[in-house]
């Protein structure tokens, strides 16, 4: 048997990414948005309120970095979320955080988030329901040693990237594998 519960916007797991930013000074932003995802092989969408400032600095620079939270930092990342860049200048130094500027595009990267995707703004779409989309393309994606297999690849396992569940609004940590993608279901393939 099912309940219905109405409307409710959540899908799990939801990312929590790291949006960081600069604004026309030079002063770095960042907030936490589970609202994002792939949306092609070199594209990343982040759904922003208008009212961030986050983004309007996106509007202004057109580039922003995504960095996946993770678990050794979830303080700074919960409250990258719950301070606004609008009303506390500091917001960022609170942290003690340290920012690197990006190679690739003129966006902050978070030395402490252990990958972080360098993104210039391809699009914005403005919805009717108060969300803008911002498409980047993803030019570069640079990750912290520790976080690499012996082949300098990003081993999930190692991340301890946090994931928001939006239905009781709680922080998970990833870590198991559990199996192997394109793979797991291929005995069904041969089925008759």
């Amino acid at each position: 048997m099912r309940k219905n519960l109405g409307v409710i916007p959540a899908v799990f797991p939801m990312p929590v990414l790291m949006i960081g930013t600069y604004d026309e000074n030079g002063v770095v932003d960042v907030m936490n948005a589970a609202w994002g995802q792939i949306c092609e092989m070199d594209r990343v969408m982040v759904c922003l309120s208008p009212e961030h400032k986050t983004t309007d600095n996106i509007r202004k620079i057109k580039a922003f970095t995504v960095g996946i939270a993770d678990l050794p930092h979830m303080k700074e990342a919960d409250f990258f979320g719950i301070a606004t860049g609008n009303r506390m200048s500091d917001k960022f130094e609170r942290t003690g955080f340290t920012a690197e500027k990006s190679t690739f595009v003129n966006a902050p990267v978070i030395a402490e988030f252990p990958v972080t995707m360098e993104c210039e703004l391809l699009e914005q779409v403005s919805t009717e329901f108060l969300t803008d989309v911002f498409v980047g393309k993803i030019v570069n994606v640079t990750a912290r040693e520790e976080v690499l297999d012996d082949k300098g690849e990003i081993d999930a396992s190692k991340l301890q990237a946090l994931i928001y569940d939006p239905f009781r609004k709680d922080y998970y940590v990833t870590g198991q594998r559990v199996g192997r993608a394109w793979s797991e279901g291929k005995p069904l393939m041969r089925q008759k």
